[in-house]
């Protein structure tokens, strides 16, 4: 099931994000293992406010055809002015309202995301590195400032699986190889040496990054 919907909250700055929320077939609030939960950041060609633009690529269009997606998957849009690297604030407190409402299993939340919101995903870990289990960033790296790329060491014992296209034109694939000096033995990159930018495509359709994120529980 898959429903668009809004959350105005207040933390430093209000807060209005529209999101895509996606709910197990057999979802159950009083479920006691609870769901495994994704929170899927978008590029930068879907933010706006028209929320169907978010069913155009990535994780919210695969999941479109796979009715029987069993994890619980939240899709904000990010506003057209603006990009996730300065809206991690905003999305620790959508993910905080989502885990408030629904039956969230807190050892199994993961993340992922493409081109800007794989940048999100760097960025978003490492200010919170609690918060996820596993993380599948796709065709990025890490904005250049103050402390980056050096402070992802910060994420050197979360299962990283990144992949890449070795002709990456928008994101040269040194930007993601800077980054693996810092990390542990549980990153891994894939690179398709033929592609491009659109990595994310394939990526989305294996069905293999699912069954990887569910082997990795928080604290196991």
């Amino acid at each position: 099931m898959n429903i668009n919907k809004k959350y105005d909250g207040m933390i430093t700055k209000e807060i209005h994000l529209n999101y895509r929320l996606h709910l197990p077939n057999d979802y159950d609030e009083n479920s006691v293992q609870g769901y495994p939960m994704i929170l899927f950041l978008h590029g930068s060609g879907e933010r706006g406010n028209d929320i169907n633009k978010l069913t155009r690529t990535g994780l919210t269009k695969y999941i479109e055809t796979h009715d029987d997606f069993p994890f619980i998957v939240v899709s904000p849009q990010c506003n057209e002015k603006t990009w996730w690297t300065r809206e991690l604030d905003s999305l620790y407190a959508l993910v905080n309202h989502v885990k408030s409402e629904l039956n969230v299993n807190e050892k199994r939340m993961y993340l992922t995301g493409l081109s800007m919101g794989g940048f999100g995903c760097w960025h978003f870990a490492e200010r919170y590195p609690e918060l996820f289990t596993a993380m599948i960033p796709i065709a990025s790296g890490t904005e250049e400032h103050i402390g980056f790329p050096e402070r992802v060491a910060i994420l050197k014992d979360m299962p990283i699986w990144a992949f890449h296209g070795g002709k990456d034109p928008i994101v040269p694939l040194a930007e993601v190889e800077k980054l693996r000096p810092y990390l542990g033995e549980a990153f891994k990159l894939t690179v398709d040496p033929e592609g491009e930018h659109d990595v994310w495509t394939k990526a989305y359709e294996n069905k293999e990054i699912y069954a990887w994120l569910l082997k990795h529980t928080k604290g196991n």
